[in-house]
């Protein structure tokens, strides 16, 4: 474990980096989806598929990646999956059919998948060490990259090509990983004696209890990440479309839901301290069930956009708590674990949304997302003795 306290500081700033490197990188190759999609000349569907290989591949590689922290460390583990991420981001540009799209897309999904994991198995144990919640501060980080680099591409798409674009993602990225990296990769893994055997050779074996209990915080992880693939794919069309709102008004909504997220994930770490986990927990679940609740049914288009805020506040630290909790039961593997089913809620929550938006409306289906973050309060409330005990 890392002795000075400035090791600490500088691990703590080498993570945020690469957490906040993660969230612009994925942005700014999102923005930039449209352009793809008309230079492939893939149909909505063709591209869906293509879209898949992101998921299929950050769903892999989140499995496999565990074994990989445990094996080489998750430093050098997260400084390689970000020179890979960095790299594949500037490939999708450079296709002209569906195909290769996919095929390209699934080298970019199992680096983003890989470095979930690997920095969230780093941060779990800096955590540990310090003895302070501060996970909601890392995926706070996360959150005001992916901003900045939405907002950089939503300048530059009228002026750069994709290409050009995403290769300057590429050289920013790598700018950021070497300096980062080699800061990250000069400190020693962040580890409490008791948990140092994590680090040494074969990985403790969990029993079926701590499964169960991983396997649950993955569960709240989905819940939450439902929440945030929903608000995102389908949160502007229903203010467009149920609320007769302009394009620029009605993609205000998602932006109101991003940043309330982001402000509660930088006060996450206070609220953590003075309340603890669960209450946290129970507290957000039940302010994002009546955040969601007054988006989604409100006729007002200003109440609809406070809903959203309030959802995203509501939502901000449950992903956050859940994730750590789930590595501090069983290392990499309960990081992989829980990112897993959260990347799979996040994956669920767009068709879903849309299944039962034919089914009954887009207003009635997105109820859905409070549904499930009340499901996420009734599980804490449901498991918190067994979580508290050691």
């Amino acid at each position: 474990m890392p002795g000075p306290r400035t090791d600490l500081t500088r691990l703590r700033a080498a993570l945020t980096a690469f957490f906040a490197l993660d969230g612009f990188v994925f942005a700014g190759w999102v923005v930039r989806i449209p352009a793809i999609k008309e230079q492939t000349g893939a149909s909505a569907a063709t591209l869906g598929l293509a879209l898949l290989g992101v998921s299929a591949g950050a769903v892999v590689t989140m499995t496999l990646t565990g074994r990989l922290c445990r094996r080489y460390g998750s430093h050098p583990v997260t400084v390689a999956c970000a020179v890979l991420l960095c790299l594949s981001v500037a490939l999708p540009p450079l296709t002209h059919s569906a195909l290769a799209l996919g095929a390209f897309l699934l080298v970019f999904g199992s680096a983003y998948g890989g470095i979930n994991v690997a920095f969230n198995s780093a941060a779990v144990d800096l955590v540990a060490v310090l003895r302070r919640p501060i996970m909601p501060s890392f995926h706070a980080a996360f959150s005001l990259g992916g901003m900045v680099g939405a907002g950089l591409g939503g300048l530059v798409a009228g002026s750069l090509s994709p290409v050009r674009h995403l290769l300057g993602l590429t050289v920013i990225g790598l700018l950021v990983t070497a300096v980062a990296g080699r800061a990250l990769l000069r400190c020693a893994p962040a580890a409490p004696p008791d948990a140092a055997r994590r680090h040494e050779g074969t990985p403790r074996r969990l029993d079926g209890r701590t499964r169960r209990l991983v396997f649950t915080f993955g569960l709240i992880a989905l819940c939450t990440a439902y929440g945030e693939g929903a608000m995102a794919d389908w949160g502007a069309l229903h203010l467009e479309q149920d609320l007769d709102v302009s394009p620029g008004l009605a993609a205000a909504g998602y932006s109101c839901f991003a940043l309330a997220m982001t402000v509660g994930r930088l006060t996450g770490t206070t609220l953590l301290e003075r309340l603890g986990q669960t209450p946290t927990v129970v507290a957000g679940g039940t302010v994002a069930v009546a955040g969601m609740l007054l988006g989604s049914l409100a006729p007002s288009v200003w109440a609809a956009l406070f809903g959203f805020a309030v959802t995203g506040l509501g939502l901000a630290n449950l992903f956050p708590v859940a994730v750590e909790r789930a590595g501090a039961l069983g290392g990499p593997s309960g990081v992989a674990t829980a990112s897993t089913l959260g990347y799979g809620g996040m994956l669920l929550g767009p068709p879903a949304i849309g299944f039962m938006a034919d089914w009954m409306s887009l207003p009635a289906a997105l109820t859905s997302v409070a549904a499930l973050a009340a499901v996420a309060v009734l599980i804490t409330l449901a498991t918190r003795r067994a979580a508290a005990s050691p």
